[in-house]
């Protein structure tokens, strides 16, 4: 359409009909088209009078009529003969003009050519889509967050091209459903996960496997979720298999489960329908962490629950029979169920438990018998009440030990006093053992490591404050091994080593 209107001679009432009808068709401001028309005629006219003058082009807004000009600019001192003139020159133009001033010689109008045209054509378009580009990203900045529909408009390499309608959008090969097929012209809902500038233009980016997704797909299925009643707390997904997500009422009166499925399943049905027949477990979300992680794990059943509130660690102990429904395919349901909670779940039977206690058990009895002196009986009578550790024996109240049934004073006295002795024995020998490894009196007397801790330390030649504070708090607990150390308390104790480096910073700019 350009090139046909340009090649009559530039028809001069046509030139605002054909902006107009752009800009109506483009649905941007006629104002951007005449400024491109503009830029063409104006690379026209200096390919025709030359380069190096400088010209400016513009169409009448009224009329229609091109209007071209050669600026000159008035300077003391002329560098550039065919862009400027001097103020003597310019003031026999006119008698008030000063350096600085410009002076706009009318230019004879211009026929383009075929070739001339074509390249106006292509300043235009360029234009066009430039406005069109800048529209569409300014139309979808906000809209980050909002579930769209289009058309399918083509696939490249296993990425998806969508027509939204009023802008095209992308999603990505990992962005779609496993083994979810299109075709050009199916129609798709996504969500808006992303909108940025690029070099070719604005990227709208949406998403069919992300957790918003489903959230979404819920808020406009379950009208409770829409008007705020029931709150979707928590989602995890493995994209087009299975679900997990809890949601909590506000209103005691209104089952959050119920109200998500929906009478005979027809809510819940329409999600998983979009979703490529994903299976969908809708949790009711509890404050009580225990109960909470027990329904996570549905429909495996759970028996016990221990918690590391600390370390966000739980051991969920499970019938033997339910073993692989609670960890499900591939580990599935444990997965979700972590990615739900937040917390990191290890999976036990009855069974494993049941002996891994009882090796405990067995071990803290032995423990006692080889440094208390004392027969089996007395050992796992200590076990039973909960004594796990000869600290526990030398440094709890006399009046504990006294309470338990068939020991008096005399034995309590003389087992805490065997205790002591057994801790003292084993401290000589710890620091006798840290001597012979070199280890530093500094690293020696750093505050939160024991005796068995800088053996440790030893062992793995870590025999100054500077070694330990090299390591990272993974590797501090890799090499400590068997020895309990949360993230925090080993955080902590490498902090603490690595703040002399900024004491010896201190004293050098001193």
């Amino acid at each position: 359409m350009f090139e046909d209107n340009l090649n009559q001679n530039i028809a001069r009432p046509e030139l605002l009909q054909i902006a107009e009808s752009v800009a109506r068709e483009k649905s941007i401001d006629q104002g951007i088209v005449i400024e491109a028309m503009e830029q063409a005629i104006q690379s026209a006219a200096k390919r025709k009078y030359g380069q190096d003058l400088e010209i400016r082009a513009g169409i009448n807004k009224k009329s229609g009529e091109i209007e071209i000009a050669r600026v000159l600019k008035v300077v003391e001192v002329i560098e550039n003969k065919a862009t400027e003139i001097t103020i003597e020159e310019g003031r026999k133009r006119d008698s008030s003009a000063r350096v600085g001033d410009y002076f706009y010689d009318p230019l004879p109008p211009i026929e383009l050519g075929r070739v001339a045209a074509q390249t106006a054509k292509q300043v235009i378009v360029q234009k066009v889509r430039d406005a069109e580009r800048e529209k569409q990203y300014e139309e979808f900045k906000d809209r980050v967050g909002e579930v769209v529909n289009g058309l399918v408009k083509r696939i490249e390499y296993g990425n998806v091209i969508v027509d939204l309608g009023r802008g095209e959008a992308f999603i990505r090969r990992d962005d779609v459903i496993p083994r979810e097929t299109f075709r050009p012209g199916d129609r798709i809902r996504s969500w808006i996960s992303e909108v940025k500038k690029e070099q070719r233009g604005p990227q709208i980016y949406l998403s069919r496997t992300a957790n918003e997704f489903m959230t979404k797909l819920f808020t406009q299925e379950v009208p409770e979720i829409y008007d705020g009643i029931i709150q979707i707390i928590s989602v995890a997904r493995d994209p087009g298999s299975r679900a997990k997500i809890s949601v909590l009422s506000k209103d005691n009166s209104i089952d959050p489960v119920g109200a998500c499925v929906g009478m005979r399943g027809s809510r819940v049905q329409a999600v998983v329908a979009e979703l490529q027949n994903e299976k969908i477990d809708i949790i009711p979300y509890s404050e009580d962490v225990p109960t909470y992680l027990v329904n996570a794990l549905a429909p495996a059943e759970v028996t016990k629950v221990v918690m590391d509130e600390e370390e966000k660690k739980v051991e969920i102990v499970v019938p033997d029979d339910q073993l692989s429904l609670a960890i499900g395919r591939r580990g599935q349901n444990v997965r979700l169920a972590c990615q739900l909670t937040g917390w990191d779940i290890d999976i036990l039977t009855e069974g494993s438990e049941s002996d891994r206690r009882q090796k405990e058990m067995s071990n803290i009895s032995q423990l006692f018998i080889d440094t208390l002196n004392v027969d089996e009986v007395i050992a796992q009578v200590l076990v039973t009440e909960g004594f796990s550790s000869l600290e526990a024996v030398a440094y709890v109240p006399i009046e504990d030990l006294i309470e338990i049934e068939g020991f008096d004073e005399k034995i309590a006295e003389e087992l805490r006093e065997r205790a002591l002795t057994s801790l003292k024995e084993k401290e000589a020998s710890l620091k006798d053992d840290l001597s012979k490894m070199g280890i530093s009196k500094e690293l020696a007397e750093f505050d939160g490591l024991t005796s068995a801790i800088l053996v440790k330390l030893g062992n793995a030649d870590i025999k100054t404050v500077n070694d330990l504070a090299d390591l990272a708090s993974d590797e501090l607990k890799e090499v400590l091994e068997d020895i309990p150390l949360t993230n925090k308390e080993a955080d902590e104790i490498i902090m603490r080593a690595r703040s002399s480096w900024f004491k010896d910073d201190n004293k050098e700019e001193k």
